[in-house]
């Protein structure tokens, strides 16, 4: 039903395609719009294919009230302070996005955005923004989803605080719209999320549950569970990147800097070519190396008639004589002439 192939831009996600790795600007823009720039540039010289942007305002996204139900509790990061509070320090300004979508587009760097109401999702179209990510704890929204699902562009959804049914209904509600440009990427909404929650054995029965495209969005603080989840499957990766943890943004934690995501970049193409195909053939290299396997040598000096035992001959390296699984029917047979030590043993120097 979905599509096992799908183009953001000039790209294409999916099998038989190097897997599209995002990097997520969130809030490591610290509200500086230079800074936002410079950052641009840090993300296209790391080899990234994509940056993405977050399109809300606190009050698209929560509401100013100081109550016990906007307290944020139970976070490692953000305890203490009101999701109002929050956001307000991690929006990125609306009026960014038109600078930054031409910078994006000077750097030949794919962008694209989460929107997180009917509102940003009107605003990014006037852009032609081409894919919408549909965030983690915007799962359960059907109807924010339907209408990005309706405008026809590939929908990313992270499934980090979904179960099951979430994202069967979630899926449901890019069918109704008839969109099937649909990415599902797995993800742990714990930040920074320990390793032993990730549970990535799970994007191979995600790939095999709903039959699309499946990904990963990472909020670890390493670079190998990205990286082994290229390994599993994974076709589109999303990390955090900041320019500097010395940048006092509420997601440094769990973002990576230029060099690690520099890092990060290279390893994921280094396993796409180790992964290659399913395969036996041997390289031009590996027969070359078939030369240091062991074959049978004769060991020692013999003469004409003199029966081959365990004493003379011998598997050894290199491979240049019989194959040793042939020395059972050797053992008890005669030379026919005389053989020097380090002679490879051939057939022509046997008497059967």
């Amino acid at each position: 039903m979905f599509k096992k192939e799908i183009k953001i831009e000039n790209k294409y996600v999916g099998e038989n395609h190097p897997c599209f790795i995002v990097a997520e600007l969130s809030a490591n823009h610290n509200q500086d719009l230079s800074l936002a720039k410079e950052t641009l540039y840090a993300i296209k010289e790391s080899g990234a294919d994509a940056v993405k942007f977050q399109t809300y305002t606190p009050d698209t996204i929560t509401l100013n009230c100081k109550n016990e139900y906007f307290l944020i509790k139970g976070s490692k990061l953000w305890d203490g302070q009101t999701f109002y509070e929050l956001y307000k320090k991690a929006y990125m300004p609306w009026e960014w996005h038109y600078e930054l979508k031409e910078l994006a587009k000077k750097l030949n760097l794919i962008w694209f955005s989460s929107p997180f109401d009917f509102s940003a999702i009107d605003f990014l179209e006037k852009l032609n923004c081409p894919a919408y990510k549909i965030a983690s704890f915007e799962i359960t929204d059907i109807p924010l989803i339907e209408y990005a699902a309706e405008k026809k562009k590939p929908v990313i959804i992270s499934t980090g605080i979904a179960t099951l049914k979430d994202i069967e209904e979630a899926l449901e509600a890019c069918k109704r719209k008839e969109n099937h440009d649909i990415i599902l990427l797995k993800c742990v909404s714990d930040y920074p999320t320990n390793y032993e929650d990730i549970n990535l054995l799970t994007l191979k029965n995600m790939k095999e549950t709903f039959d699309c495209i499946v990904g990963l969005s990472d909020h670890s603080k390493g670079i190998e569970v990205p990286v082994a989840a290229v390994t599993l499957g994974a076709k589109l990766i999303e990390k955090h990147f900041i320019l500097s943890k010395d940048i006092d943004s509420p997601d440094k934690e769990f973002s990576l800097t230029p060099d690690e995501f520099k890092e990060m970049v290279k390893a994921v193409r280094n396993v796409e070519k180790a992964l290659g195909k399913v395969t036996y053939e041997l390289t031009e290299r590996q027969k070359q190396a078939r030369k240091f396997a062991r074959s049978l040598f004769v060991v020692k000096d013999m003469k004409k008639g003199e029966t081959f035992t365990l004493e003379n001959v011998k598997s050894i390296r290199p491979n240049y004589g019989l194959p040793p699984k042939y020395l059972p029917l050797i053992l008890g047979k005669k030379a026919k002439k005389d053989i020097k030590k380090g002679t490879p043993l051939s057939f022509d120097l046997i008497d059967f």
